[in-house]
């Protein structure tokens, strides 16, 4: 693939909005995603919703042979009228969604566009993009999961490494609140009657946060802490949000472990506690599938694939837990992503583009025809 690359239409709809509760944005960005592909074959199965945009699952003809997923998202992080502009230099492309991941997606489409090109024809690999990743996943995350025991390998198209890099771990997450119901009491004149919220919240606190274990790559944060009327009333209520990290399964069972001991103890200062939420993504952990995924793929290429971990995470959390060999990071290398400066290194899409050509010619089953049958078609 020559180096000179056409970024028209990746702009069309990088100046598209499309953010997660943009339903209308979400939507027309899947709709000009969804003509592209049909050019190229593929059937389109639309799962509508109503208050975010439908999810996309692009399906190829099916035959022997092994299966692939492709994996992106239709949305970004980005309000309606925040960040719209899309522009250029010699070296790097500018706008919202071109490394996470519109870039990613069109990597994706061009590959198969050249795949398309060389065959007539694409089978047995099918792409599903999500609308709902940037907050996430609540929603997609079921259809994610149904889907993935249908495919042998799933390639997931958000940002790469700074150096081509594609991600075989991420961590997993989890998001919880703690609601605590204590008694309100004068300050003054009522201070043993009360039954203080915000310091049982304190020592829970403490207590979270001493859960975490950086040698391990486990973090647990307390984000945020309310509670209370005012200086002086014994505080009936708070509240903790919590998010924690971890790198391993085992870990992922002592920290709820952990926080349900930690809730529990609320009683100690005589206040009822509430424990919400759960696990958000579970935890992409490198696996002996996964490691055979990868030296398959380094022998279509006919080079190394650098690799790497990555504390955030992405629905190839989602694919690697279902047990579906998952590796992330095939878009382009870009940074500032979920900033204003989001931007996206042109040399990255080009090198990308053209190993995942390589690889979806591998995995593509389709079977051409002859020129002479290809003529019939036409006259008949």
């Amino acid at each position: 693939m020559s180096s000179q690359f056409d970024y028209s239409e990746l702009q069309q709809i990088i100046e598209l909005n499309s953010h997660t509760k943009n339903k209308a944005g979400v939507d027309e960005n899947g709709h000009v995603f969804s003509n592209w592909m049909q050019d190229l074959g593929f059937e389109i199965k639309r799962y509508e919703r109503v208050k975010i945009g439908d999810h996309l699952l692009f399906i190829s003809n099916k035959t022997a042979g092994q299966k692939l997923l492709l994996l992106g998202h239709l949305d970004t992080v980005y309000p309606v009228n925040t960040f719209t502009q899309f522009h250029q230099d010699e070296h790097w492309i500018y706008g919202p969604g071109v490394c996470d991941m519109k870039g990613g997606n069109y990597v994706a489409l061009s590959a198969l566009r050249n795949v398309y090109q060389t065959l007539g024809g694409i089978a047995n690999i099918d792409m599903l993009l999500v609308s709902d990743e940037e907050t996430g996943s609540d929603d997609s995350r079921a259809l994610t999961s149904e889907l993935a025991p249908k495919y042998d390998a799933c390639l997931v198209f958000e940002a790469a490494g700074k150096n081509g890099e594609v991600v075989i771990g991420r961590k997993g997450v989890g998001t919880f609140e703690i609601d605590l119901h204590g008694k309100a009491a004068h300050a003054g004149n009522h201070y043993i009657d009360g039954r203080n919220a915000n310091l049982a919240a304190a020592h829970m606190l403490v207590s979270l946060t001493a859960l975490t274990d950086l040698t391990k790559g486990t973090t647990v944060n307390v984000g945020q802490i309310s509670g209370g009327i005012g200086a002086n009333t014994i505080s009936p209520k708070a509240n903790l949000k919590v998010e924690i990290r971890y790198t391993k399964l085992e870990e992922k069972k002592r920290l709820l472990n952990r926080l349900n001991q930690i809730v529990c103890s609320a009683s100690n200062w005589g206040v009822s506690a509430h424990l919400s939420g759960g696990i958000q993504r579970d935890v992409m952990q490198p696996n002996a599938n996964q490691a055979a995924l990868l030296q398959q793929l380094e022998t279509i290429i006919g080079e190394r694939l650098l690799t790497e971990k990555r504390g955030g995470v992405s629905d190839a959390n989602i694919t690697s837990a279902a047990g579906l060999p998952t590796i992330d990071g095939f878009g382009p290398f870009g940074d500032g992503d979920h900033t204003l400066d989001e931007r996206a290194c042109k040399a990255s899409f080009v090198k990308r583009i053209e190993q995942v050509t390589k690889i979806l010619a591998h995995y593509n089953a389709f079977q051409s025809k002859t020129v002479a049958e290809r003529e019939s078609a036409v006259v008949n």
